[in-house]
Protein backbone atom coordinates (compact mmCIF):
# COMPACT_ATOMS: atom_id res chain seq x y z
CA UNK A 1 0.00 0.00 0.00
CA UNK A 2 2.96 2.51 1.05
CA UNK A 3 4.84 1.77 -2.37
CA UNK A 4 1.95 2.38 -4.10
CA UNK A 5 1.29 5.76 -2.31
CA UNK A 6 5.21 6.80 -3.09
CA UNK A 7 4.45 5.68 -6.77
CA UNK A 8 1.38 7.78 -6.67
CA UNK A 9 3.35 10.80 -5.17
CA UNK A 10 6.33 10.49 -7.76
CA UNK A 11 4.17 10.85 -10.38
CA UNK A 12 2.90 14.16 -9.51
CA UNK A 13 4.67 17.33 -10.05
CA UNK A 14 4.15 20.40 -12.21
CA UNK A 15 0.43 20.31 -11.33
CA UNK A 16 1.24 20.93 -7.45
CA UNK A 17 3.93 23.66 -8.27
CA UNK A 18 1.20 24.91 -10.66
CA UNK A 19 -1.16 24.99 -7.33
CA UNK A 20 1.96 26.36 -5.08
CA UNK A 21 2.16 29.40 -7.56
CA UNK A 22 -1.53 29.46 -7.58
CA UNK A 23 -2.49 29.50 -4.02
CA UNK A 24 -1.06 32.77 -2.94
CA UNK A 25 -2.47 36.22 -2.52
CA UNK A 26 -5.04 35.65 -4.85
CA UNK A 27 -6.61 32.91 -2.10
CA UNK A 28 -4.83 34.20 1.25
CA UNK A 29 -5.93 37.92 0.98
CA UNK A 30 -8.61 38.36 -2.16
CA UNK A 31 -10.68 35.35 -1.63
CA UNK A 32 -10.31 35.86 2.21
CA UNK A 33 -11.33 39.58 1.88
CA UNK A 34 -14.16 38.56 -0.71
CA UNK A 35 -15.62 36.96 2.01
CA UNK A 36 -14.90 39.13 4.97
CA UNK A 37 -16.45 42.17 2.69
CA UNK A 38 -19.49 40.11 0.95
CA UNK A 39 -19.96 37.36 2.88
CA UNK A 40 -20.99 34.26 0.83
CA UNK A 41 -21.93 36.45 -2.39
CA UNK A 42 -18.55 35.95 -4.04
CA UNK A 43 -19.07 32.54 -3.86
CA UNK A 44 -20.56 31.79 -7.68
CA UNK A 45 -18.07 34.37 -8.80
CA UNK A 46 -14.70 32.21 -7.44
CA UNK A 47 -16.38 28.97 -8.71
CA UNK A 48 -17.18 30.23 -12.47
CA UNK A 49 -13.72 31.82 -12.56
CA UNK A 50 -11.82 28.20 -11.11
CA UNK A 51 -14.45 26.54 -14.15
CA UNK A 52 -14.11 28.89 -17.10
CA UNK A 53 -10.21 29.92 -16.80
CA UNK A 54 -9.68 25.66 -16.38
CA UNK A 55 -9.29 24.75 -20.13
CA UNK A 56 -6.96 27.81 -20.87
CA UNK A 57 -4.26 26.31 -17.58
CA UNK A 58 -5.03 22.67 -18.88
CA UNK A 59 -3.35 23.27 -22.23
CA UNK A 60 -0.27 24.44 -20.79
CA UNK A 61 0.54 20.61 -19.53
CA UNK A 62 -1.35 19.37 -22.42
CA UNK A 63 0.84 21.05 -24.93
CA UNK A 64 3.80 19.97 -23.14
CA UNK A 65 3.44 16.63 -22.45
CA UNK A 66 2.15 16.38 -26.14
CA UNK A 67 4.90 18.01 -27.95
CA UNK A 68 7.78 18.25 -25.04
CA UNK A 69 8.24 22.20 -25.56
CA UNK A 70 7.01 25.22 -23.59
CA UNK A 71 4.08 27.27 -24.45
CA UNK A 72 6.80 29.63 -24.94
CA UNK A 73 7.65 28.03 -27.80
CA UNK A 74 4.67 27.27 -29.44
CA UNK A 75 3.93 31.11 -29.55
CA UNK A 76 7.00 32.07 -31.05
CA UNK A 77 5.71 29.78 -33.64
CA UNK A 78 2.49 31.67 -33.91
CA UNK A 79 4.18 34.82 -34.49
CA UNK A 80 7.02 36.60 -32.93
CA UNK A 81 4.64 39.22 -31.70
CA UNK A 82 2.65 36.17 -29.44
CA UNK A 83 6.48 35.55 -27.59
CA UNK A 84 7.31 38.72 -27.04
CA UNK A 85 3.65 40.10 -26.10
CA UNK A 86 4.15 37.38 -23.44
CA UNK A 87 8.00 38.23 -22.65
CA UNK A 88 7.01 42.29 -22.27
CA UNK A 89 3.94 40.85 -19.84
CA UNK A 90 6.50 39.25 -17.52
CA UNK A 91 9.08 41.82 -17.45
CA UNK A 92 6.48 44.55 -16.84
CA UNK A 93 4.76 42.56 -13.49
CA UNK A 94 7.61 40.10 -12.45
CA UNK A 95 9.58 42.30 -9.92
CA UNK A 96 6.06 43.52 -8.50
CA UNK A 97 4.56 40.02 -8.04
CA UNK A 98 8.07 38.42 -6.56
CA UNK A 99 8.27 41.75 -4.39
CA UNK A 100 4.88 41.48 -2.95
CA UNK A 101 4.41 37.36 -2.60
CA UNK A 102 7.70 37.63 -0.63
CA UNK A 103 6.71 40.53 1.80
CA UNK A 104 3.46 38.94 2.89
CA UNK A 105 5.55 35.96 3.52
CA UNK A 106 7.94 37.77 5.61
CA UNK A 107 4.99 39.54 7.60
CA UNK A 108 3.74 36.05 8.36
CA UNK A 109 6.91 35.17 9.42
CA UNK A 110 7.63 38.09 11.84
CA UNK A 111 4.13 37.80 13.00
CA UNK A 112 4.49 33.83 13.84
CA UNK A 113 7.69 33.67 14.95
CA UNK A 114 7.71 37.08 16.83
CA UNK A 115 10.75 38.57 14.87
CA UNK A 116 9.38 42.06 15.44
CA UNK A 117 13.26 43.35 15.51
CA UNK A 118 13.56 42.22 11.72
CA UNK A 119 12.54 44.82 9.48
CA UNK A 120 10.16 43.27 6.72
CA UNK A 121 12.90 43.93 3.83
CA UNK A 122 15.09 41.91 5.77
CA UNK A 123 13.51 39.49 6.31
CA UNK A 124 12.33 39.33 2.79
CA UNK A 125 15.74 38.95 1.49
CA UNK A 126 16.27 35.87 4.00
CA UNK A 127 13.30 34.10 2.48
CA UNK A 128 14.24 34.66 -0.94
CA UNK A 129 18.44 33.45 -0.45
CA UNK A 130 16.57 30.75 0.97
CA UNK A 131 14.68 30.15 -1.66
CA UNK A 132 17.74 30.67 -4.17
CA UNK A 133 20.12 28.50 -2.40
CA UNK A 134 17.19 25.66 -3.03
CA UNK A 135 16.37 26.37 -6.16
CA UNK A 136 20.11 26.57 -7.37
CA UNK A 137 21.47 23.20 -5.09
CA UNK A 138 18.76 21.31 -6.28
CA UNK A 139 17.28 22.36 -9.35
CA UNK A 140 13.71 20.98 -10.34
CA UNK A 141 13.93 17.68 -8.29
CA UNK A 142 14.17 20.09 -5.10
CA UNK A 143 11.56 22.29 -6.22
CA UNK A 144 9.29 19.29 -6.72
CA UNK A 145 10.31 17.54 -3.47
CA UNK A 146 9.56 20.55 -1.32
CA UNK A 147 6.29 21.90 -2.92
CA UNK A 148 4.61 18.98 -3.25
CA UNK A 149 4.56 18.15 0.54
CA UNK A 150 3.85 21.59 1.49
CA UNK A 151 1.01 21.53 -1.00
CA UNK A 152 -0.55 18.44 0.75
CA UNK A 153 0.10 19.93 4.60
CA UNK A 154 -1.69 23.08 3.19
CA UNK A 155 -4.71 21.69 1.73
CA UNK A 156 -4.79 19.75 5.41
CA UNK A 157 -4.96 22.47 7.35
CA UNK A 158 -6.90 25.03 5.44
CA UNK A 159 -9.43 22.47 5.90
CA UNK A 160 -9.51 21.95 8.96
CA UNK A 161 -9.74 25.22 10.02
CA UNK A 162 -12.53 25.91 7.78
CA UNK A 163 -14.34 22.99 9.20
CA UNK A 164 -13.52 24.43 12.71
CA UNK A 165 -14.76 27.77 11.60
CA UNK A 166 -17.89 25.97 10.75
CA UNK A 167 -18.57 24.08 13.80
CA UNK A 168 -17.64 27.40 15.82
CA UNK A 169 -20.56 29.66 14.03
CA UNK A 170 -23.14 26.69 13.35
CA UNK A 171 -26.56 27.20 14.37
CA UNK A 172 -26.27 30.82 16.03
CA UNK A 173 -27.89 34.05 14.69
CA UNK A 174 -24.59 35.16 13.18
CA UNK A 175 -24.20 32.09 11.22
CA UNK A 176 -27.77 33.07 9.93
CA UNK A 177 -26.53 36.78 8.96
CA UNK A 178 -24.04 35.56 6.70
CA UNK A 179 -26.08 32.92 5.03
CA UNK A 180 -28.43 35.93 4.31
CA UNK A 181 -25.42 37.27 2.50
CA UNK A 182 -25.30 35.14 -0.27
CA UNK A 183 -26.83 37.27 -3.08
CA UNK A 184 -24.70 37.23 -6.57
CA UNK A 185 -26.89 39.94 -8.11
CA UNK A 186 -26.14 42.51 -5.52
CA UNK A 187 -22.51 42.34 -6.57
CA UNK A 188 -23.24 44.01 -9.97
CA UNK A 189 -25.34 47.38 -8.24
CA UNK A 190 -22.28 47.78 -5.82
CA UNK A 191 -19.57 49.80 -7.89
CA UNK A 192 -17.08 48.72 -5.06
CA UNK A 193 -17.77 44.98 -5.78
CA UNK A 194 -17.68 45.85 -9.23
CA UNK A 195 -13.97 47.38 -8.80
CA UNK A 196 -13.04 44.59 -6.10
CA UNK A 197 -13.94 41.79 -9.07
CA UNK A 198 -11.16 42.92 -11.38
CA UNK A 199 -8.04 42.01 -9.40
CA UNK A 200 -10.16 38.86 -8.15
CA UNK A 201 -10.67 37.51 -11.60
CA UNK A 202 -7.57 38.86 -12.70
CA UNK A 203 -5.94 36.46 -10.30
CA UNK A 204 -7.68 33.82 -9.41
CA UNK A 205 -7.12 30.79 -9.59
CA UNK A 206 -4.11 32.39 -10.75
CA UNK A 207 -3.28 34.80 -13.96
CA UNK A 208 -3.65 33.09 -17.55
CA UNK A 209 0.40 33.81 -18.16
CA UNK A 210 0.51 31.45 -15.16
CA UNK A 211 -0.39 28.44 -17.60
CA UNK A 212 3.54 29.22 -19.52
CA UNK A 213 5.06 28.00 -15.83
CA UNK A 214 3.14 24.80 -16.09
CA UNK A 215 4.29 23.68 -19.64
CA UNK A 216 7.80 24.17 -18.38
CA UNK A 217 7.78 22.54 -15.17
CA UNK A 218 5.70 19.44 -17.39
CA UNK A 219 9.39 19.80 -19.82
CA UNK A 220 11.31 19.74 -16.57
CA UNK A 221 9.31 16.39 -14.91
CA UNK A 222 10.19 15.17 -18.27
CA UNK A 223 13.65 14.91 -17.68
CA UNK A 224 13.90 12.94 -14.67
CA UNK A 225 10.35 11.05 -14.85
CA UNK A 226 9.32 10.16 -18.73
CA UNK A 227 6.68 8.14 -17.39
CA UNK A 228 5.10 10.89 -14.92
CA UNK A 229 4.91 13.13 -18.49
CA UNK A 230 2.28 10.98 -20.62
CA UNK A 231 -0.40 12.75 -21.73
CA UNK A 232 -2.56 10.77 -19.49
CA UNK A 233 -0.83 10.95 -16.34
CA UNK A 234 0.26 15.22 -16.90
CA UNK A 235 -3.80 15.89 -17.06
CA UNK A 236 -4.18 13.51 -14.18
CA UNK A 237 -1.22 15.64 -12.16
CA UNK A 238 -2.90 19.11 -13.37
CA UNK A 239 -6.48 18.52 -12.37
CA UNK A 240 -5.39 16.98 -9.18
CA UNK A 241 -3.67 20.73 -8.32
CA UNK A 242 -6.47 22.42 -10.06
CA UNK A 243 -9.49 20.99 -8.29
CA UNK A 244 -7.28 21.57 -5.17
CA UNK A 245 -6.64 25.12 -5.72
CA UNK A 246 -10.72 25.65 -6.49
CA UNK A 247 -11.52 23.77 -2.94
CA UNK A 248 -8.69 25.90 -0.77
CA UNK A 249 -10.08 29.20 -2.79
CA UNK A 250 -13.62 28.59 -1.90
CA UNK A 251 -11.83 27.19 1.94
CA UNK A 252 -9.93 30.89 2.50
CA UNK A 253 -13.81 32.54 1.08
CA UNK A 254 -15.44 30.79 3.61
CA UNK A 255 -13.16 31.41 6.55
CA UNK A 256 -13.50 35.32 5.62
CA UNK A 257 -17.21 35.28 5.81
CA UNK A 258 -17.50 32.74 8.71
CA UNK A 259 -15.05 34.61 10.91
CA UNK A 260 -14.40 38.30 9.70
CA UNK A 261 -18.18 39.10 8.01
CA UNK A 262 -19.72 42.39 9.54
CA UNK A 263 -16.80 42.89 12.31
CA UNK A 264 -16.38 46.41 11.58
CA UNK A 265 -12.97 45.73 10.60
CA UNK A 266 -11.35 47.84 7.54
CA UNK A 267 -10.05 45.55 5.47
CA UNK A 268 -9.37 47.39 2.34
CA UNK A 269 -7.09 49.68 4.19
CA UNK A 270 -4.63 47.27 5.31
CA UNK A 271 -1.24 46.25 3.79
CA UNK A 272 -1.58 42.35 2.80
CA UNK A 273 0.77 41.29 5.18
CA UNK A 274 -0.94 42.81 8.00
CA UNK A 275 -4.80 41.35 6.86
CA UNK A 276 -3.11 38.03 7.43
CA UNK A 277 -2.12 38.14 10.54
CA UNK A 278 -5.79 40.07 11.32
CA UNK A 279 -6.78 36.54 9.73
CA UNK A 280 -5.14 34.89 12.13
CA UNK A 281 -5.84 36.99 15.16
CA UNK A 282 -9.38 36.66 14.46
CA UNK A 283 -9.11 32.88 14.98
CA UNK A 284 -6.91 33.17 17.97
CA UNK A 285 -9.80 35.54 19.18
CA UNK A 286 -12.99 33.61 18.59
CA UNK A 287 -11.09 29.90 18.21
CA UNK A 288 -8.61 29.81 21.23
CA UNK A 289 -4.94 30.79 21.26
CA UNK A 290 -3.62 27.25 20.08
CA UNK A 291 -5.70 28.17 16.69
CA UNK A 292 -2.65 30.33 15.92
CA UNK A 293 -0.70 27.72 14.36
CA UNK A 294 -3.31 25.70 12.85
CA UNK A 295 -4.22 28.57 10.32
CA UNK A 296 -0.90 30.29 11.14
CA UNK A 297 0.61 27.30 8.80
CA UNK A 298 -1.90 27.23 6.39
CA UNK A 299 -1.24 30.85 5.69
CA UNK A 300 2.57 30.35 5.80
CA UNK A 301 2.46 27.27 3.65
CA UNK A 302 0.50 29.35 1.30
CA UNK A 303 2.72 32.23 1.21
CA UNK A 304 6.17 30.08 1.05
CA UNK A 305 5.07 27.65 -1.52
CA UNK A 306 3.99 30.67 -4.00
CA UNK A 307 7.16 32.74 -3.22
CA UNK A 308 9.65 29.98 -4.08
CA UNK A 309 7.52 28.62 -7.11
CA UNK A 310 7.49 32.13 -8.45
CA UNK A 311 11.19 32.58 -7.99
CA UNK A 312 11.92 29.26 -10.21
CA UNK A 313 9.16 30.30 -12.91
CA UNK A 314 10.51 33.35 -13.41
CA UNK A 315 14.25 32.84 -13.80
CA UNK A 316 12.99 29.64 -16.19
CA UNK A 317 11.09 32.12 -18.17
CA UNK A 318 13.97 34.99 -18.85
CA UNK A 319 16.45 31.38 -19.52
CA UNK A 320 14.39 29.87 -22.09
CA UNK A 321 13.43 33.31 -23.39
CA UNK A 322 16.70 34.28 -23.99
CA UNK A 323 17.10 30.66 -25.86
CA UNK A 324 14.57 31.41 -28.19
CA UNK A 325 15.62 34.39 -28.98
CA UNK A 326 19.45 33.05 -29.60
CA UNK A 327 19.30 29.87 -30.91
CA UNK A 328 15.25 29.32 -31.59
CA UNK A 329 14.94 26.56 -29.22
CA UNK A 330 14.19 26.72 -25.21
CA UNK A 331 16.49 24.17 -24.18
CA UNK A 332 19.78 26.24 -22.85
CA UNK A 333 18.84 26.52 -19.16
CA UNK A 334 22.23 28.01 -18.47
CA UNK A 335 21.53 31.48 -17.55
CA UNK A 336 19.27 30.10 -14.85
CA UNK A 337 20.80 30.91 -12.19
CA UNK A 338 21.63 34.69 -13.41
CA UNK A 339 17.71 35.27 -13.66
CA UNK A 340 16.90 34.17 -10.57
CA UNK A 341 19.74 36.39 -8.83
CA UNK A 342 18.13 39.08 -11.11
CA UNK A 343 14.55 38.78 -9.90
CA UNK A 344 16.05 38.42 -6.38
CA UNK A 345 17.85 41.55 -6.74
CA UNK A 346 14.74 43.71 -8.72
CA UNK A 347 12.34 42.65 -6.56
CA UNK A 348 14.08 43.84 -3.21
CA UNK A 349 14.78 47.13 -5.30
CA UNK A 350 11.03 47.53 -5.49
CA UNK A 351 10.87 46.24 -1.78
CA UNK A 352 13.39 48.70 -0.38
CA UNK A 353 11.86 51.69 -3.04
CA UNK A 354 8.40 50.67 -1.02
CA UNK A 355 8.47 54.23 1.53
CA UNK A 356 8.44 55.93 -1.90
CA UNK A 357 6.16 53.89 -4.01
CA UNK A 358 2.82 52.95 -3.29
CA UNK A 359 2.86 48.97 -3.36
CA UNK A 360 -0.77 48.73 -3.24
CA UNK A 361 -1.03 50.80 -6.59
CA UNK A 362 1.61 48.02 -8.09
CA UNK A 363 -0.34 45.28 -7.22
CA UNK A 364 -3.32 46.77 -8.68
CA UNK A 365 -1.33 47.50 -11.99
CA UNK A 366 0.10 44.00 -12.26
CA UNK A 367 -3.24 42.07 -11.20
CA UNK A 368 -4.84 44.87 -13.75
CA UNK A 369 -2.11 44.01 -17.04
CA UNK A 370 -3.21 40.18 -15.50
CA UNK A 371 -6.80 40.90 -16.30
CA UNK A 372 -6.62 42.84 -19.50
CA UNK A 373 -3.87 41.36 -20.87
CA UNK A 374 -6.13 37.01 -20.09
CA UNK A 375 -8.49 37.22 -23.65
CA UNK A 376 -5.28 38.09 -25.18
CA UNK A 377 -3.26 35.02 -23.70
CA UNK A 378 -6.30 32.95 -23.70
CA UNK A 379 -6.96 32.86 -27.37
CA UNK A 380 -3.24 32.39 -27.91
CA UNK A 381 -3.30 29.08 -25.59
CA UNK A 382 -6.34 27.96 -27.85
CA UNK A 383 -4.64 28.56 -31.01
CA UNK A 384 -1.27 26.80 -30.03
CA UNK A 385 -3.24 23.57 -28.19
CA UNK A 386 -4.79 22.97 -32.01
CA UNK A 387 -1.58 23.70 -34.33
CA UNK A 388 0.12 21.23 -36.39
CA UNK A 389 2.71 21.40 -33.23
CA UNK A 390 -0.01 18.91 -31.29
CA UNK A 391 -0.71 15.75 -32.92
CA UNK A 392 -4.37 15.22 -33.78
CA UNK A 393 -4.95 12.62 -30.75
CA UNK A 394 -3.66 15.01 -28.05
CA UNK A 395 -6.00 18.50 -29.42
CA UNK A 396 -8.82 19.37 -26.91
CA UNK A 397 -12.24 17.47 -27.51
CA UNK A 398 -15.08 19.47 -28.68
CA UNK A 399 -16.82 19.79 -24.83
CA UNK A 400 -13.35 21.34 -24.00
CA UNK A 401 -13.04 23.76 -27.47
CA UNK A 402 -17.04 24.65 -26.41
CA UNK A 403 -15.58 26.10 -22.31
CA UNK A 404 -12.98 27.45 -23.60
CA UNK A 405 -14.89 29.84 -26.09
CA UNK A 406 -17.35 30.47 -23.16
CA UNK A 407 -14.27 31.46 -21.05
CA UNK A 408 -12.94 33.16 -23.33
CA UNK A 409 -16.02 35.46 -24.12
CA UNK A 410 -16.12 35.27 -20.34
CA UNK A 411 -13.07 36.83 -19.68
CA UNK A 412 -13.11 39.43 -22.87
CA UNK A 413 -16.41 40.54 -21.16
CA UNK A 414 -15.08 41.28 -17.92
CA UNK A 415 -12.17 43.21 -19.44
CA UNK A 416 -14.68 45.17 -21.38
CA UNK A 417 -16.95 46.19 -18.28
CA UNK A 418 -13.64 46.84 -16.29
CA UNK A 419 -12.74 49.76 -19.33
CA UNK A 420 -16.21 50.91 -20.03
CA UNK A 421 -15.92 52.08 -16.31
CA UNK A 422 -12.67 53.80 -16.55
CA UNK A 423 -13.89 55.66 -19.55
CA UNK A 424 -17.54 56.70 -17.46
CA UNK A 425 -15.83 57.53 -14.23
Amino acid sequence: MMNKITHFLSMLGPGLLWAGAAVGVSHLVQSTQAGARFGFSMLLVVILANLLKYPFFEFGPRFAAATGHTLMTGYRKLGHWAFYLYLALTLLTMFIIQGVVTIVTAGLVIYLFDLQSLSAQMVSLLILLFGMIILLLGRYSALDRVIKYMIILLAFATLAAVIIAFENVYDTARFAVIESTFNPRSLFENELAILFLIPLMGWMPSAIDVSVWSSIWTTEKHKENPDATSLKNALLDFNIGYVGTAVLALGFLAMGALMMYNTGVDFSAMSAGKFAATVIGMYTDSIGAWSKYLVGFAALATMASTTITCLDAYGRVCAKSLSLIRYDHDDDERSYPFWVIFTIAGAMALLYAGQYLSLSSLVAFATTMSFLTAPILAYLNMRVVNSAMVPLEARPGKKMMALSWVGLLFLSGFSAIYLLQLVLR
